[in-house]
């Protein structure tokens, strides 16, 4: 029977957050207003860390920039943040874990809020084929079309990763209830909804209060990065 590896990205797979990081990153070179943007950006940051994040609010903010550029220019851009950023946070302790589970043959997807535009690259680079996360709209099905700063479907965040994850494995004939296993690993209070989904959850670097509710659940805490 088929198992099932979920894995988060930011802070978990990574030590630090990508979608953060991307936003710095564009305030940096100067194709969004630094300071501005800089400081919305730490805003949105404190309030998912403090799990009061206006998923709606932020994904209007995030996804801007990506509808004001065409695709190519971002994809220049991207290059330049997976050399100057990314590539540096690349640990191997999660490359081993990550193919720890590929070794077992284990089924294996990063499930993230980040949008698929900020992280099937990085994804990638994790040697994972299979990325469930928050999409950009685009102007048309054209694999070149440029982003609306819009959403496809739901966003990938809390319960909506549950609703992406079911028509995902809906779609591969599977269901969480059929699986053999499943894992997740996650390091953020926000993914308890999905946390509590699966047969085999594991608190990787946890934030101070998912490792509370990991303790008193008797749940798996993993370190990647101590």
């Amino acid at each position: 029977m088929t198992q099932l590896a979920l894995f988060d990205l930011d802070s978990t797979l990574l030590p630090c957050d990508s979608d953060y990081e991307w936003g710095q990153f564009l305030a940096r070179i100067g194709v969004v207003d630094g300071d501005d943007y800089a400081k919305k950006n730490e805003r949105f940051y404190q309030d998912y860390k403090d799990g009061k994040l206006d998923i709606h609010e932020f994904l209007r903010f995030s996804l801007k920039p990506l509808s004001e550029h065409s695709l190519l220019q971002l994809k220049e851009w991207h290059d330049a943040f997976m050399k100057e950023v990314i590539t540096g946070h690349l640990r191997q302790e999660a490359i081993d874990l990550v193919k720890r589970h590929q070794d077992a043959g284990d089924l294996c997807c990063v499930i993230t809020a980040t949008n698929s535009f900020v992280t099937r690259p990085i994804v990638e680079s994790f040697g994972i084929e299979h990325l469930i996360a928050t999409e950009p709209a685009t102007s048309s099905d054209h694999p070149l079309a440029n982003f609306t700063g819009d959403v496809l479907g739901i966003p990938n965040f809390r319960e909506g990763k549950i609703e992406n994850l079911h028509l995902w494995l809906s779609s591969r004939q599977l269901s969480l209830d059929t699986l053999a296993r499943s894992y997740f690993y996650s390091d953020s209070m926000n993914d308890l909804p999905l946390l509590e989904k699966v047969s085999h959850p594991v608190a990787t670097n946890p934030d101070d209060r998912l490792r509370n509710e990991a303790q008193k659940r008797h749940w798996p805490i993993l370190e990647l990065f101590a």
